[in-house]
């Protein structure tokens, strides 16, 4: 049995708790209890969420628990003393640590983050790197792992991080029957970017989405203005008129950002050579894709792959210090 305690704050937000769902799913499907779920707060009692509702929490204690989550607001939190003094003990006391959105906030005020690198909700990077200097941001990842400290940009992102902890506790099986059950396509790895390019752009009418979507699942094509233009139903000038005002963007442009995305993700998900991720994202070749990928991020492809390996690696580390 493992205990998974969340904190509770007044006002925080409901999104938080979603990933809640995932440990319940996990008791289901797992045949056992396998995961004791806990409510806490500062004061104990009935606390009010960002949606009104009134929930019910225990007091804090000594209490060990092998999982602690942290759940964010939607704006940055307003830690009181009494919650601080409570995490900044939490190494000793806790296995695993995990912020969700602003919840690292919290962290970071008590000193759980100096030196080590985490994230959260994109939006309030910015302001914990600079209130928080010594914490090792990472701004453009859904989760991050150092150690037994785990952040995350929230929202989607908490299943993601809460099916790999799964994952690790209860076997790669359990975590994707989870996944399954709760209609999860795929668990990612949490190097993945925060923003998608299709919401970036965010066109306004259902032509150019539709152009957007189809270049989106065939970017190992050449993606000619025509081409775009047929699936949009539109004249190629009028299509181009079109998809710049709405978008702000040229088709050329809107569809290179789109095969680095892809190839940004096929490198950090998967092991294939570069070649193979230039020719599948429809790149010409591997230099017309570096080049591309410096324009976009200022680092080659191979960066984010080591990226990828060096989470992979400390996460296996961490899995394998503890019980």
């Amino acid at each position: 049995m493992r205990d998974v305690a969340f904190v509770m704050y007044p006002e925080f937000s409901m999104m938080a708790m979603t990933i809640v769902m995932a440990f319940e799913v996990a008791n289901s499907v797992a045949g056992a209890s396998s995961y004791a779920l806990h409510f806490v707060s500062e004061t104990g009692g009935k606390i009010r969420t960002s949606c009104g509702m009134m929930m019910e929490s225990s007091p804090f204690t000594e209490t060990p628990f092998h999982t602690l989550f942290v759940g964010g607001a939607a704006t940055p939190m307003a830690s009181t003393r009494g919650l601080i003094d409570y995490l900044r003990d939490a190494l000793r006391r806790h296995r695993r640590i995990a912020a969700i959105s602003t919840g690292a906030f919290a962290l970071a005020e008590a000193g759980l983050l100096d030196g080590r690198n985490a994230t959260t909700h994109w939006m309030h990077a910015s302001l914990l790197q600079a209130q928080h200097p010594a914490v090792k941001m990472v701004h453009d990842r859904i989760f991050t792992n150092d150690g037994p400290i785990w952040t995350t940009a929230g929202g989607a992102a908490g299943f993601d991080l809460s099916l790999t902890m799964i994952e690790h506790d209860l076997g790669a099986d359990v975590a994707k029957a989870v996944a399954r059950e709760l209609v999860i396509y795929h668990r990612r790895t949490g190097g993945q970017s925060q923003r998608s390019i299709l919401l970036e752009l965010a066109p306004k009418t259902d032509r150019i989405q539709a152009a957007l979507t189809y270049a989106r699942d065939n970017l190992h094509r050449p993606l000619t203005v025509p081409e775009l233009a047929e699936v949009a139903h539109l004249s190629p000038r009028q299509f181009s008129r079109a998809f710049q005002a709405e978008t702000g963007q040229s088709p050329a442009k809107a569809v290179e950002t789109l095969r680095v995305e892809g190839a940004r993700n096929l490198m950090e998900q998967s092991r294939h050579p570069v070649e193979v991720v230039a020719r599948q994202s429809g790149f010409s070749d591997r230099d017309h894709m570096r080049r591309a990928f410096m324009r976009a991020f200022g680092q080659p492809p191979h960066a984010f792959r080591r990226m990828a390996l060096l989470e992979t690696h400390a996460f296996g580390e961490a899995s394998a210090a503890m019980p």
